[in-house]
């Protein structure tokens, strides 16, 4: 079995740890492999993370991993797809494919850029739609929509990110952008912040909020609020009364699924917890995941 070690352009960003946790630890500010896989099922968790990492930092000692194990997209419920192949361009950021009932499919945040990407991610139906949760995940959204003949989505607040979006998200209310398919907009993390719930079920929730594997709760990113910590605890106290959902999908830290019910009373303890935080200094290292 080759040795496996994580190079030195890993940037902590997390996204090898939530694929393979028991293999992957953080250590001294970056990923580190803990030991190599034992069973088949370990290597396929082990070449998720490779092929997610956005710096391709996860490599065996005799060279590249092989590419007939990359799982992209691969299913993480029965209408979800994780893209994998995230992008130094959204920060690491995690994009996921929603299917419809239709045989459409919606584009939540983007991985990187390449026409045999596009290509494989059009193999569960044509993709329709283009949905950009806020600024920092904007990269590559217009070559994704136009390689798909898509719409692009982006909230006001953030609109000189993606300038040329097709659909333009206003003001604070929900608004409903296709059958079953809700944004609520949430600033906060950015002025323009959307999340997309899906069928009551899915809530793609970007930077807003995440699931912390080390709280073992829903957290906000308080230490990477780049536009008012205040203002997502008024977004949070307006949305968790609205929103039912089973799983949190978000852009950067961890995803989990409950009962709605559950999910629920998370997200109100959330806000309250939300509401005593006071702005602080940029600190990615402060992030708990």
């Amino acid at each position: 079995m080759d040795s496996w070690y994580v190079d030195a352009r890993c940037t902590n960003c997390d996204v090898a740890r939530q694929l393979a946790p028991d293999l992957i630890v953080a250590s001294d500010g970056r990923s580190k492999i803990l030991r190599p896989p034992s069973n088949e099922g370990e290597t396929r968790r082990l070449h998720a993370a490779v092929f997610a990492c956005p710096t391709r930092s996860i490599r065996p000692a005799s060279g590249h991993a092989d590419p007939a194990l990359d799982p992209f997209p691969m299913a993480l419920d029965d209408a979800v797809q994780i893209c994998g192949h995230n992008s130094t361009h959204t920060a690491g950021a995690n994009s996921y494919l929603l299917l419809r009932p239709s045989g459409a499919v919606m584009m939540i945040d983007t991985p990187r850029f390449s026409r045999a990407l596009a290509h494989r991610y059009t193999a569960a139906g044509p993709v329709t739609d283009v949905l950009l949760t806020h600024r920092d995940h904007a990269a590559h959204g217009r070559r994704y929509a136009d390689r798909f003949g898509a719409r692009l989505w982006i909230h006001e607040g953030d609109l000189d990110a993606a300038p040329d979006a097709d659909r333009v998200i206003r003001g604070l209310e929900p608004v409903e952008i296709g059958e079953g398919v809700t944004a609520h907009p949430l600033p906060g993390h950015t002025r323009g912040s959307v999340l997309y719930l899906a069928d009551d079920r899915y809530c793609f929730s970007g930077d807003s909020f995440y699931w912390s594997r080390t709280t073992g709760d829903l957290e906000v990113a308080d230490s990477v609020t780049w536009y008012s910590i205040e203002e997502l605890a008024h977004s949070l106290d307006r949305a968790s009364g609205r929103l039912r959902f089973e799983w949190v999908l978000p852009g950067h830290g961890g995803r989990h699924r409950l009962t709605a019910d559950e999910m629920s009373v998370r997200l109100q303890a959330l806000a309250g917890r939300t509401r005593l935080l006071r702005p602080r200094p940029i600190d990615f290292t402060a992030v708990r995941w």
